[in-house]
């Protein structure tokens, strides 16, 4: 192949009409979506790793939610035309960019994709004004030089136009590279861990400078990101990838609340995920050697059960569904305590029970040897 790229696939194909696109109802900002879509179905194999994707984005901030290595990145890359799928179809806003059957590879520069880099990808040698000026691709000279002007203005960016990359700080780097996308006029914005590289502190300015700018694109916007703070305070959904392979789209109540899946609930900060057994209205945990009330019938499905830390609770000795611990080890967090449990009838070799509470609250506990927890039904993360 060379390049990565099928040879019966035709670079620069014709902008086809692909039928039957189903719409999702999501929204950006609180504003409905407007027809505007991003349909993505692709499988790639790069030696052993074999990445199988599929979701749809409508006006909207979606995330794409995973680990490092799980194939974030590769769907942008695929999307934008830099790498190229083995099978499958992307269509965005009607235009096929790619299709495996149709023999579709549309280029990168026609495909009116924004893709900001996690290195930001400017050009070192041009200045901040040159590096602009490449996204803007039509119109006179002087027409380009009142959108220049404009955009330095709107990303304030003035004062800074003769200095070249190198000279400037990471969050000017950043408006620079994303001025440059939004001159490009693009129909998707690509955002691959846009604050990676970033101290947290300069991370959460330049993410409400970030969030601003968007504000008013009319398009989808892909949000790749292994951080689910920061995946919550900036998108409406949620599509999870887990070893290559997409587990789903949630909006954010469903990942926090009704994962479904184990890699969902990791991701969404959950600690304490162990093997269920299904018992009527309650679930059986054999590494614990407990079954809790869930409060409801419980699907043949389930197999395994998620507790959050923050959802384990310590209760006087005779509360109903309560059971016994050992307190293991007590570990002191920036603004918390962890302590982590062990089940009176826990299996030798089963993972600790995490629990998570305000430091006056475990002060206030004297030290225990042992305690007593209940979790309330409602807070059990049933998982398939």
């Amino acid at each position: 192949m060379g390049n990565g790229q099928p040879k019966h696939l035709r670079r620069g194909a014709a902008d086809g009409e692909y039928a039957g696109t189903p719409g999702l109802s999501g929204i950006r900002r609180e504003k409905e979506g407007d027809g505007l879509s991003l349909l993505v179905e692709i499988e790639k194999q790069l030696g052993n790793f074999h990445l199988n994707v599929r979701f749809q984005a409508e006006t909207e901030t979606l995330a794409l939610l995973g680990a490092s290595g799980c194939g974030k990145s590769m769907t942008l890359k695929c999307i934008a035309g830099i790498m190229t799928p083995d099978r499958g179809r992307i269509v965005l806003n009607g235009r096929v960019l790619f299709d495996s059957e149709a023999g579709i590879d549309l280029p990168p520069q026609q495909r009116r994709v924004g893709y900001l880099f996690q290195n930001y990808a400017l050009f070192p040698t041009m200045t901040v004004e040159k590096n602009i000026l490449c996204g803007i691709r039509s119109g006179s000279k002087a027409e380009k030089n009142a959108a220049l002007t404009a955009t330095l203005h709107r990303f304030r960016l003035e004062g800074l136009e003769k200095r070249y990359p190198a000279q400037l700080s990471g969050g000017q780097q950043q408006r620079v590279a994303l001025a440059r996308i939004l001159c490009s006029q693009p129909e998707v914005i690509l955002l691959d861990e846009p604050f990676s590289a970033l101290d947290s502190y300069l991370k959460w300015d330049l993410e409400l400078k970030l969030s601003d700018f968007l504000e008013n694109f009319s398009g989808p916007i892909l949000w790749v990101s292994h951080d689910r703070g920061e995946v919550f305070r900036n998108c409406k959904r949620v599509c999870i990838l887990d070893q290559g392979a997409s587990q789903g789209t949630f909006t954010l109540r469903q990942l926090f609340h009704e994962p479904e899946t184990e890699a969902a609930a990791r991701l969404s900060g959950c600690k304490n995920i162990v093997e269920a057994v299904p018992a009527g209205s309650a679930v059986t945990l054999p590494a614990w050697g407990l079954t809790l009330n869930c409060g409801k019938p419980v699907p043949a499905d389930v197999r395994q059960a998620g507790i959050r830390a923050r959802h384990v609770m310590t209760v006087p000795e005779g509360t109903p569904d309560a059971f016994y611990c050992t307190v293991e080890r007590v570990i002191q967090d920036v603004f918390t305590t962890i302590v982590l449990l062990r089940p009176k009838g826990a299996a030798s070799g089963a993972p600790l029970l995490r629990m998570e509470l305000e430091r006056d609250d475990w002060r206030r506990l004297n030290r225990p040897e042992g305690l007593w927890i209940a979790v309330q039904p409602r807070d059990i993360l049933l998982l398939k």
